[in-house]
């Protein structure tokens, strides 16, 4: 993109600990920004930028040539892309919608013939990484859809994120990010169990836990633990997510009539198990 081109008008909904981060890289690069969100707190964070807000969806997408959304879930997704004054009621012809949200694929291709009755283009683009990550512009980005498409949402994506990795069709981002988060929980498992077992040999656990981030035994999990003080308090947190996520890959596989790998699942339905706190009285 050179200084002549003119810059993409950029819509972004979904302003929690993950979109936040995004949406300020966005902005902070000098993309032309409107921002909507359901509570009115969610955007004042964005006081101190350039950033238009929007009264609703459809207002943002008659304002942006790319609408990036990182809401919860297929039922959000649907809700502010489809409802009267949705983003695609208000988008022109030509536009793309980049789905960030962890969601089913089929509810991406579902969408995405939706939009295309508008001529609007939908690439998914799930991430992993965590805010942090999209502050220091090192998230990952896991994309499906159009070459041509993904090409031009690229320049965005790269706003806040290294790699952007696209896996093919309308859908693959989703199902690599369900499969990466499927690995997660099961690792999650593992370094539960592994801590617990170290425990029980007399182990100093900091003293494991250092030993795996340089060896061959260590994860991502065993790593993210033990950064945590082997706090399990952020993990719980997670686990509504997670289990939607486990759920989402679960589903794949049987539509695909594909067994599940039997360990994994085993480890990852262990994870879910140990992450279940016990109600707060």
């Amino acid at each position: 993109m050179t200084d002549a081109t003119p810059r993409a008008r950029v819509g972004f909904i979904g302003l929690g600990s993950q979109g936040g981060p995004m949406a300020r890289r966005i902005v902070e690069e000098s993309y032309p920004l409107t921002l909507w969100a359901r509570r009115p707190a969610s955007t004042e964070p964005f006081a101190d930028t350039a950033a238009d807000v929007a009264a609703t969806p459809a207002e943002l997408g008659a304002a942006s040539d790319i609408v990036c959304l990182c809401v919860v879930a297929d039922a959000d997704v649907e809700d502010v892309l489809l409802r009267a004054d949705g983003v695609l009621a208000g988008m022109a012809p030509g536009g793309v919608v980049a789905i960030h949200s962890t969601i089913r694929p089929d509810t991406c291709r579902r969408l995405a013939e939706e939009a295309a009755k508008r001529e609007v283009a939908v690439v998914d683009a799930p991430v992993s990484g965590g805010g942090g990550a999209a502050a220091e512009r090192r998230l990952l980005v896991m994309a499906g859809g159009r070459d041509a498409d993904v090409a031009r949402c690229r320049p965005v994506f790269e706003t806040f994120a290294d790699p952007v990795i696209h896996l093919g069709p309308l859908g693959s981002g989703q199902l690599t990010k369900v499969l990466n988060n499927f690995v997660f929980t099961a690792q999650v498992g593992l370094a539960l169990d592994t801590f617990s077992f170290a425990d029980r040999l007399g182990m100093d656990r900091a003293a494991v836990a250092e030993v795996l981030a340089h060896g061959s035994g260590g994860s991502r999990a065993a790593a993210i633990l033990a950064a945590s003080g082997f706090d399990t308090t952020g993990l719980e947190r997670a686990r509504p997510l997670l289990l939607k996520d486990v759920g989402i890959m679960r589903e794949v596989a049987r539509d695909a009539d594909v067994p599940e790998p039997a360990a994994l699942d085993r480890l990852a339905a262990h994870a879910l198990s140990l992450l279940d706190a016990p109600p707060t009285p």
